[in-house]
């Protein structure tokens, strides 16, 4: 018994397994994103540590070297500045931190 065309176009058959597919990708993608988004407060995290690390290394004198992006540093009126960039999912997180820099005197002997 064939069904007419009128009757398979209002038939509800396999609806739900589109709903389905549908809900289950916008699911996945939400995740993903989540994911993406965590990922990128990690980042900026990791920046705000490094630039701190980096101006405090400087203002003693001692070498620094980023774990992860890429830090640069200037001097200006004592003042240690650095800035610290380190890529995310959601393009690149910033962050930086100033030191008064450290001043040495060598004690003269007697």
């Amino acid at each position: 018994m064939k069904r007419s065309i009128h009757s398979r176009l209002v038939d509800q058959r396999g609806s739900v397994s589109i709903e389905a597919a549908i809900a289950s990708t916008a699911l996945l993608l939400l995740c993903a994103l989540m994911v993406a988004a965590l990922a990128t407060l990690a980042a900026y995290v990791q920046a705000v540590d490094i630039a701190g690390a980096a101006a405090r290394a400087y203002a003693i004198g001692e070498a620094f070297e980023a774990p992860k992006g890429e830090v640069e540093i200037s001097t200006s009126d004592g003042m240690i500045r650095s800035e610290a960039r380190v890529p995310s999912p959601f393009g690149t997180m910033k962050a930086s931190a100033q030191f008064p820099q450290e001043v040495v005197h060598e004690v003269q002997g007697d």
